[in-house]
């Protein structure tokens, strides 16, 4: 009997140091508004770990705050996942946090052939609210539209067009910063699209300012499955039946940007398409005749 109570004990003692090495995790959410942006401050209630990891749940984490402190751009449901680790043991625990999508603004953009009206993608956040600070600086007025390519896209937003003589190569101004990509799943280079010009770069990362709006052309399922192939997207039904009917440059996808779109104004788009352009030098695709943006207002 002195040797069970003796191996009860040990086994006891046992039980108790193990558990003691597993992490009880757990965590609390406080933040203000339900609009994105929305900054979360998670409060760390764990007991029993060394270490923590954080998944927020929109493709960002951290590692070495206990209890950080993450602001959510994007909106939608997002699960957190905070994980405890003491030793080689680890537990994680999850919880949802819901954010709703901010009101979609749009642009008016005044050119010399006319107006077009974009809707900006609430998907692509900071590509949306640095081309709204632009507007808003007036930095795009009086700039041109530096290169136009009929049935593939017209380009503008280079500072150093602004009074640029005629013949003067254009395309390398922008305004000293760069913004990180945003591809988004079924944002596509439709006839319309508005995109973000981009130097080579591995990062894909956008010019500060240089844009285009696509014009494009007429395209069908076989080249579709090609650019599904050879840049890595996946076409659902509905997008094949959008680009059939509407035509566009998909050949772009999964390349560039797309932070927004035409709501009006293609005939303005088809009208600067359509203008005389160098075909030689470096002004190469540079309007013959100036094509301006008069302005770009944010319509509230």
């Amino acid at each position: 009997m002195k040797y069970n109570n003796l191996a009860y004990l040990f086994i006891a003692l046992l039980f108790a140091s193990c558990t003691d090495k597993i992490p009880e995790v757990n965590f609390e959410m406080s933040y203000e508004g339900e609009v994105a942006p929305v900054t979360v401050t998670f409060k760390n209630s764990s007991k029993n770990a060394e270490g923590y990891s954080w998944d927020f749940g929109d493709g960002t984490g951290s590692v070495t705050d206990a209890e950080p402190t993450h602001t959510f751009n994007g909106f939608g449901e997002f699960t957190v996942t905070l994980t405890g680790v003491n030793g080689s043991e680890s537990v994680e625990t999850t919880q949802k946090i819901n954010i709703k999508q901010p009101p979609v603004k749009s642009v008016e953009i005044i050119t010399s052939k006319g107006t077009m009206i974009a809707e900006l993608s609430n998907y692509t956040p900071q590509h949306r609210d640095n081309f709204i600070k632009l507007a808003n600086e007036k930095f795009f007025d009086g700039l041109l539209y530096h290169r136009v390519m009929k049935n593939f896209m017209i380009q503008g937003g280079d500072p150093d067009s602004r009074n640029a003589p005629a013949g003067q190569g254009l395309g390398q101004g922008g305004p000293g910063y760069t913004v990180p990509a945003e591809m988004y799943p079924g944002k596509y280079h439709y006839k319309g699209a508005l995109a973000a010009a981009r130097t080579e770069n591995p990062q894909k990362a956008s010019s500060g300012s240089q844009f285009y709006i696509v014009h494009g052309r007429a395209v069908d399922d076989n080249f579709l499955s090609q650019v599904e192939s050879k840049n890595r997207v996946s076409y659902s039904q509905a997008d094949r039946s959008y680009y059939k009917e509407h035509g566009g440059t998909p050949g772009l996808d999964n390349l560039y940007t797309v932070f927004g779109n035409l709501t009006s104004g293609f005939e303005v788009l088809d009208a600067i398409a359509d203008v005389k352009v160098s075909d030689k030098g470096g002004d190469k695709d540079r309007p013959l005749t100036d094509v301006k943006i008069v302005s770009i207002r944010v319509i509230e």
